[in-house]
């Protein structure tokens, strides 16, 4: 669904007194949601704990009948069926047992690979600005450990219950055909087991939770060091202790959160070991009186005490279970939190395929806010996952506020950060116009607002005459070539780096764009040439040859639209001036924006646009501009001019 910035700040606007999500129904059954596709090996896994369960049920048989009739009547033929039956059980429920881990790992297997591959194609989705408020190490711990522990809710813990209330009811049926009276006797101590796994789980759930934020903290924390970026900043400053004090300060809370989940998991099963064994004591010493009055046998005493052994151990998983629930439930609210985060920029149903365009942009009272925060906020993926339409449930149910507030508001009570403010102007098709201002005057944003980076936050943009928002927005994407000032460069070949831009590209056309953009001499230099590895972000290049690559990336693209930020700020005169031609050379015939701070690129313009503080306060050309005695003649006399 479409999402303004308003929107997308109340969404951010969260009640601190509904932090914790409740395990409601609807969690439950979304949950269900995503193993439905696995129901056939379901119903087999079901028929596994069905034979599991009944084949268990005969070991305390064979001891009864052992202790009661073969060993006392001397019956050898009888003795050894039974020693038979005692090494048949294990080896069949072994087999059945190997069938049951199959399916349970056919099921939980997929639902990671679903979860993942449903997370990391909605992230895909999510709009730039998603990218700069949150941290890549917290969507890493999302995708991986959040994952896994809500497949271990379908895998695991559902397959525990079920198996364990089976196990109990057919445990059960054979207590009371035994002997009613010692059955009754040991339920009685079901109220022991209950008490203590209510307030547990409550607890355990808290802490599972709260265990998972530091682990994404932590994991955030690495990702922003230890990459190439990260490692080479804090070397330069000389902060390797302080970085290693900030990661032992997460990692010390990762481990004291441990500590005290696995000390309060412990003291809940010591509770639960101490009433069962009281529970058997008691059970044991009534039949043992029994025995001795003659009620029954000792071999049906043995058998009850090993089923009564049988009874209790699913009884305490099942007491558990509701701990095991909640802390998995945890993993699934934080999936599904990311997975309900609204997408900002989305295409409309209706929206249309481009084709044959010509390339002229309009630019029609276009103004861009970034949203204001409270003085010392912060919104991380964290916060933005938390706050949802409506409460802290409202992640099950798509809606929009239930306040009924004004979404042109700010919840934030913060005045918004004018980007952008009431700009108009038109690029013809095949026009080259240079958009120039001081730093950050709003040049950037501009830029990213046609490939839809970003939308409007008022006014419109349109592309041969139709509203952008309109188009498919991989239309946008296959007509429009961007270079950005920061070239990034996946840790792979140059080739393949090229061809990310056109998959289906020859190599005479790798050749071409390269020789076009003045790398081609560089890469067929180096021993491996187009299969040389650029390493992590590309940081094995220099930044004017990484620049050069990404030229040549965009020239294989052939988009009809050129938006080039800053493309040439990282060369050197000589190569810049060899880009330059060569890039005259790819606008013919197209529409070019070019933020640029060389006079050269400026007077190769059919138009200049001047932005200061967010409004377009000249524009036309060079001369133009010049004769006016404005802003631009500054620029020019300060940055410029030569």
């Amino acid at each position: 669904m479409s999402f303004n910035r308003a929107g997308w700040y109340a969404y951010l606007k969260h009640n601190e007194e509904q932090d914790q999500p409740k395990i409601t129904r609807e969690l439950i059954l979304r949950a269900w949601e995503i193993a439905k596709p696995y129901r056939l090996q379901s119903l087999g896994l079901l028929a596994t704990i069905l034979l599991i369960s009944g084949i268990t049920l005969i070991s305390p048989l064979l001891y009864r009948d052992l202790i009661d009739n073969a060993i006392p009547n001397g019956d050898l033929t009888r003795l050894n069926w039974l020693a038979l039956g005692m090494i048949g059980v294990p080896l069949v429920n072994g087999a059945v047992g190997i069938a049951q881990r199959r399916l349970n790992s056919q099921i939980g297997e997929g639902v990671i690979y679903d979860l993942r591959r449903a997370l990391y194609g909605h992230l895909q989705r999510m709009s730039l600005r998603f990218f700069t408020q949150t941290r890549t190490g917290e969507l890493m711990s999302r995708l991986n450990n959040d994952v896994v522990g809500a497949q271990r809710a379908i895998s695991n813990t559902m397959m525990s219950i079920i198996s364990n209330t089976v196990s109990l009811i057919a445990t059960l049926a054979i207590m009371i055909a035994l002997e009613w009276r010692l059955t009754l006797l040991g339920l009685i101590i079901l109220p022991f087991f209950i008490v203590p796994a209510r307030r547990v789980g409550k607890l355990l759930r808290k802490l599972t939770r709260r265990s998972m934020e530091m682990n994404a903290e932590m994991n955030a924390t690495m990702n922003e060091t230890l990459n190439i970026s990260g490692a080479l900043l804090v070397k330069l400053f000389g902060r390797e202790k302080s970085e290693l004090e900030r990661f032992s300060r997460d990692g010390a809370s990762v481990r004291d959160i441990g500590i005290r989940s696995a000390v309060v998991g412990h003291s809940f099963f010591m509770i639960l070991s101490v009433v069962s064994a009281v529970g058997s004591a008691v059970v044991f010493w009534v039949g043992g009186h029994l025995v001795l009055q003659g009620a029954f046998t000792i071999g049906t005493i043995v058998a009850f005490g090993t089923y009564l052994t049988q009874l209790y151990g699913p009884l305490m998983a099942l007491t558990n279970a509701q701990v095991e629930v909640a802390q998995s439930m945890v993993s699934f609210e934080r999936v599904f939190e990311v997975l309900d985060i609204p997408i900002e920029i989305d295409e409309k149903e209706s929206a249309k395929t481009l084709t044959n365009v010509d390339g002229q942009i309009v630019f029609e009272n276009v103004s861009f806010a970034y949203e204001g925060l409270g003085e010392g906020e912060k919104i991380g993926l964290e916060e933005i996952a938390r706050f949802t339409w409506g409460g802290s449930e409202a992640h099950l149910k798509r809606g929009k506020p239930k306040d009924g507030s004004d979404s042109s508001v700010s919840p934030t009570g913060s005045a918004p950060q004018w980007a952008l403010r009431d700009v108009n102007f038109s690029i013809e098709p095949g026009q080259l116009v240079a958009l120039v201002g001081p730093s950050g005057a709003g040049k950037s944003t501009t830029t990213y607002m046609i490939p839809r980076l970003y939308d409007p936050t008022e006014g419109q943009i349109r592309l041969d005459g139709q509203n952008i928002r309109d188009l498919k927005l991989n239309s946008l994407a296959e007509n429009i070539g961007m270079v950005t000032q920061e070239t990034y460069l996946f840790y792979d070949t140059i080739g393949a780096n090229l061809r990310y831009a056109r998959p289906d590209a020859t190599a005479e056309e790798v050749v071409a764009a390269c020789k076009t953009a003045n790398i081609h001499d560089f890469i067929a230099a180096l021993p491996d040439g187009y299969d040389t590895v650029v390493g992590e972000r590309g940081y094995r290049l220099s930044g004017g040859e990484r620049q050069r690559v990404a030229i040549a990336r965009v020239i294989l693209k052939n988009p009809r639209i050129l938006v080039l930020d800053e493309a040439t700020s990282h060369l050197d005169s000589l190569s810049e001036e060899l880009i330059q031609n060569a890039l005259q050379e790819v606008m013919k015939g197209r529409s070019s924006l070019v933020i640029a701070h060389r006079l050269s690129t400026i007077l190769a313009a059919d138009k200049i646009l001047v932005i200061k503080d967010g409004k377009l306060v000249e524009q036309g050309s060079h001369d133009e501009l010049l004769a006016n005695s404005g802003l631009y003649k500054e620029l020019y006399e300060t940055q410029f001019k030569v």
